[in-house]
């Protein structure tokens, strides 16, 4: 085992229980304290169903982008090194053609994004969009369970996975 690849290890060493909030908000159950590069960061408190779903990508800084009818993309939430919830998403990839409010099946899994250095990923959840979502799904803005739309149940991780679970 090489010791100093373990220094760089960023992790997550508790299951948050993280789940959908009600509406558009976030809930974790348990604290979370993110490992990033080896150094623990501030803990994230318990987040109620009332807590904001964070509205900005942590890669780029700005607006998420709509995942626009017959697309998915993997949106995975992290704790930051100052114990601040955010989230990244991954590119929108076509989806087979869905049947007005029914969402289409994978063609492909969408990628994860591109994950931040000062970002301990914590759950992720997969997002599909119907052909009458003509709005589209906006991480922060559109209820989960908003007609039209599908949010796979909350993946609860310690490190994150090579690819996103879809089934």
């Amino acid at each position: 085992m090489d010791k100093h690849a373990l220094g760089s290890m960023t992790f997550n060493p508790t299951n948050g229980g993280c789940v959908a909030g009600s509406t558009n908000t976030w809930t974790n159950a348990a604290a979370i304290t993110p490992c990033i590069a080896g150094k623990y960061g501030v803990t994230m408190a318990i987040q109620s169903a009332q807590s904001v779903t964070p509205t900005t990508d942590a890669n780029t800084g700005v607006a998420f982008p709509a995942i626009m009818p017959n697309t998915t993309a993997a949106v995975v939430f992290g704790v930051n090194a100052a114990g601040t919830l955010v989230a990244v998403q991954g590119v929108a990839i076509p989806t087979e053609t869905g049947v007005t409010t029914t969402v289409g099946a994978f063609i492909d899994a969408p990628q994860f994004p591109a994950i931040p250095d000062n970002f301990c990923p914590c759950a992720y959840t997969i997002v599909r969009v119907a052909p009458s979502g003509t709005s589209g799904f906006t991480l922060g803005t559109t209820q989960w369970a908003a007609s039209s739309m599908s949010c796979t149940t909350f993946q609860n991780i310690a490190v994150l996975p090579a690819r996103p679970q879809i089934a």
